[in-house]
């Protein structure tokens, strides 16, 4: 097993590379934005040695979803409930399919 580079970090959607400032720029927002949906628990940013927030590419799509829905008029707290409700929904779509997949191959092996 090879050990991991610090280059190897960037294609991890997990690994916190940006800043606040960083982040917010991206997403055309701004940072008090990004502390809001911090404090409605829609994204947890990870702090550096120094203690400033730091984002992940996974986490920048969460927000980027929510100014969406929040740019359409949509409440800040609710925005975050969709959002959450929709990443909950997407996670039992997957479960799904591959419960579905592995009773489909279940079903062929004992056909056979």
């Amino acid at each position: 097993m090879t050990a991991d580079t610090p280059l190897d970090r960037l294609d991890d959607d997990d690994y916190p590379a940006y800043t606040m400032g960083r982040a917010a720029e991206m997403l055309g927002t701004t940072p008090a934005f990004l502390r809001a949906i911090g404090e409605a628990r829609l994204i947890t940013p990870l702090r550096s040695e120094g203690g400033h927030r730091r984002y992940s590419r996974y986490q920048l799509r969460i927000a980027a979803r929510a100014r969406e829905l929040v740019d359409q008029g949509t409440p800040i707290e609710a925005a975050c409930r969709i959002v959450i409700l929709e990443d909950q929904l997407e996670e039992a779509k997957r479960i799904n399919e591959e419960l579905r997949h592995s009773a489909a191959q279940r079903r062929r092996t004992s056909d056979a």
